[in-house]
């Protein structure tokens, strides 16, 4: 497919017009930033990765009845989605106390929150995307209180669906982030999930060791960010497991060693 016109360059994907009206070209990029664009860099690899998983998670969300802009993988770094027009909120979902939040309320690092949190950030680099209240979006108008009831009702049933689907190899979602669009249908409208859901906006722990598997590793200078997306894709049947033969168990001290650039322990 011939590439067209650049719509928007954001700091982990190119968007360029689609082949048809209504759709967009999603490119994932390699390049990786932190604390609001001031820490930047590149994963080797990331973009690869990130559009195979988020391909996957957003196909098996789309089987619970979860609506998204996702029609189908193109090639290795490109998707094609639906053009929709983004609501300007950040949706975080947390399970667990991890990052911001430990700051803002002195929480311990890995203290399981009392149930799921939601919160809400209105999308502005320049602003460093500040937490707002839904008080906010109603009083600015950003979504509707139709519109935020269905972004909420849908977080919560995604969030459930992939604590499962994470537990079920050995990772522990601890928080993520998604973001939402409408789409228009002459004069009525529909919210649907957009953007990505990848190691990029998700913290995932391993449920046994604590590992960090996801953008942590880069934001806090752990090293071995390519080995972590890729643990991860493993994992969820995304690449093959070079370590083991078919239905060995992953070898997470191995794992452990490749992340942080030493060899494997002799077994």
């Amino acid at each position: 497919m011939s590439r067209r016109r650049q719509i928007y360059e954001g700091k982990a994907k190119i968007l360029y017009e689609g082949p048809e009206p209504g759709t967009i070209i999603q490119y994932f990029k390699d390049d990786a930033t932190a604390f609001n664009n001031q820490k930047k860099g590149t994963i080797s690899g990331k973009g690869v990765i990130n559009n195979r998983i988020s391909e996957h998670v957003f196909t098996r969300l789309s089987h619970i009845g979860i609506p998204t802009h996702f029609i189908r993988r193109l090639n290795m770094r490109e998707q094609l989605v639906r053009q929709c027009e983004i609501v300007p909120i950040e949706v975080v979902v947390r399970n667990v106390a991890a990052g911001s939040i430990c700051k803002r309320l002195g929480l311990e690092e890995g203290e399981p929150l009392p149930h799921t949190l939601i919160e809400y950030c209105y999308k502005d680099d320049d602003l460093g995307d500040p937490l707002i209240g839904e008080e906010h979006i109603a009083c600015f108008n950003w979504a509707s209180h139709e519109e935020m009831q269905d972004i909420s009702s849908m977080a919560i049933r995604i969030n459930d669906f992939m604590c499962g689907m994470f537990a079920a190899i050995d990772i522990r979602l601890i928080d993520f982030k998604l973001e939402f669009g409408r789409i228009f249908d002459g004069d009525f409208s529909r919210i649907i999930l957009a953007d990505e859901i990848s190691p990029d906006g998700c913290r995932l722990w391993d449920i046994n060791s604590g590992e960090k598997l996801d953008k942590d590793r880069f934001r806090r200078d752990l090293g071995g960010e390519e080995g972590a997306y890729q643990e991860v894709a493993r994992r969820l049947g995304l690449l093959e497991n070079e370590d083991s033969t078919p239905g060995e168990v992953f070898d997470l001290s191995s794992h452990r060693s490749r992340l942080r650039g030493k060899p494997p322990p002799a077994k």
